[in-house]
């Protein structure tokens, strides 16, 4: 397949590539190939501008009906009661949000690079940057990450700059997903990933961060402070990925002294959405500024002593930063940072510790309702918040099937980790009716 068109005049036929056939033929020989297609070789021969086996045209009557049946499979989150948490979580979410967030001064933002023209957005993320500061007990917060999976392996690589070490210590508590992640990272920087247990981690002087999750995966609390002061004791930092709704009861990372905290903004105001997208949360001390990834917006005043909003720090490969860029993440997905911060500002201290006490006390009386169930039990003995693992008689896939037939949504399945494992979440959208049904259907399974 030939990727140029030219034209009798030698000029590049395209409405993207704005060079000539002369040009690309110069750039060829600059590289010593003589074809654009060898660029890519390294992708196998199969797999490129692979023939794509796509039905029929339809009309956008046509189309509207199919896509329309396709979404009528789906279940709606709010339909019955659900108990799916691991990472995306059915919290209220006040509807001041929606009409806000879909302002066309907001929605048709983008990366407010002129800050004369920007005000009112370079506020928001100053104000959002304010509140997760304040939330995770930290001294500064950049202006969003992708989401909480790649600002936690955002935080690794930090952590590395910041130490000049390659060696990274990750508990296995914290999530799959975002373990998967930090392998990612890590791997294309040749740093090396050491898998430990946070009851009997080992560090050395060569590692540069442990990596620790807030309540962990599993919903637990784990010893905040001996973890992170075992991190500094061998002279590397603590990087926590935090629920930000936990923080309404319990105390911050940063009370613990956490060297740089994220999360995901979810919680905070973001509905579920098949999982995405969503916001990513990051802050870090002050002292190590310089090597926070994304953006920082400032507040500032002008030659009139009148008060101003502008990026105060931008770290992207396409900035001046060029290959000394603390990340290439090209966006702060500013929209759902909004989100949050009206989430915030309209929840209070009084709202969110309202959120977080709600989630721990019905998710304490579902699990003891559930334990007292023949065949099941609480195989982990510790603190949690709102999530927690039950051990079922049987495999809990066959049980969530069961479930979803009466209109339940049911945990996850961990049973690679703990045998018959279910995680389950209870927050402050679920109703005593809705624990009652769930307790249930599960004295069903013997």
């Amino acid at each position: 397949m030939s990727m140029t068109r030219p034209d009798t005049n030698g000029h590049f036929q395209s409405h993207y590539i704005p060079n000539t056939t002369d040009e690309q033929a110069e750039m060829l020989a600059t590289l010593g190939i003589d074809s654009i297609d060898r660029l890519f070789a390294d992708i196998p021969e199969e797999y490129r501008n692979p023939a794509l086996k796509l039905p029929a045209p339809l009309s956008e009557l046509e189309i509207q009906r199919e896509l329309g049946g396709m979404a009528a499979k789906n279940r709606s989150l709010g339909s019955g009661p659900s108990f799916l948490g691991a990472g995306s979580y059915n919290h209220f979410i006040p509807s001041i949000i929606k009409p806000l967030i879909t302002r066309g001064e907001f929605i048709t933002a983008y990366t407010p690079y002129q800050a004369e023209a920007s005000q009112g957005t370079l506020q928001v993320i100053y104000e959002f940057q304010t509140l997760i500061c304040n939330l995770y007990g930290m001294e500064v917060a950049n202006a969003g990450m992708y989401d909480g999976a790649t600002s936690l392996a955002e935080a690794v690589l930090m952590a590395c700059r910041v130490t000049k070490r390659e060696k990274v210590a990750l508990a296995d508590t914290v999530s799959p997903a975002y373990s998967a992640v930090i392998h990612t990272y890590c791997q294309s920087q040749d740093i090396a990933v050491e898998v430990v247990s946070p009851t009997n981690a080992i560090l050395d002087n060569e590692t540069a961060c442990l990596v620790l999750q807030y309540p962990n995966y599993f919903g637990n609390i784990e010893d905040m402070q001996g973890l992170i002061d075992l991190a500094h004791s061998n002279g590397g930092l603590a990087v926590v990925s935090t629920d930000p709704t936990a923080m309404g009861m319990f105390q911050t990372p940063g009370h613990y002294g956490a060297d740089i905290v994220t999360g995901d903004g979810q919680p905070l105001g973001i509905p579920s959405s098949y999982g995405g997208p969503y916001v990513g949360l990051f802050a870090t001390k002050q002292e190590y500024i310089r090597q926070m990834p994304s953006r920082l917006s400032g507040r500032t005043v002008d030659k009139n002593g009148k008060t101003g909003y502008v990026l105060t720090l931008q770290t992207r490969e396409q900035h001046i930063r060029r290959e000394r860029a603390t990340s290439n993440i090209c966006t702060n997905e500013a929209l759902y940072a909004l989100a949050s911060t009206i989430y915030l500002a309209a929840m209070g201290k009084q709202g969110l510790r309202q959120v977080a006490e709600l989630c721990y006390h019905k998710s304490h009386y579902a699990a003891t309702k559930i334990a007292e169930l023949p065949g099941y039990s609480l195989p982990i003995d510790s603190p949690f918040f709102q999530e927690f693992i039950i051990q079922c008689p049987i495999s809990p896939t066959d049980i969530n099937k069961k479930l979803m037939e009466g209109n339940i949504l049911g945990g996850l399945d961990v049973s690679e980790q703990i045998q018959n494992g279910m995680l389950l979440c209870v927050t402050e959208m679920s109703s005593q009716d809705d624990i009652t049904a769930l307790v249930a259907a599960l004295s069903e399974f013997k």
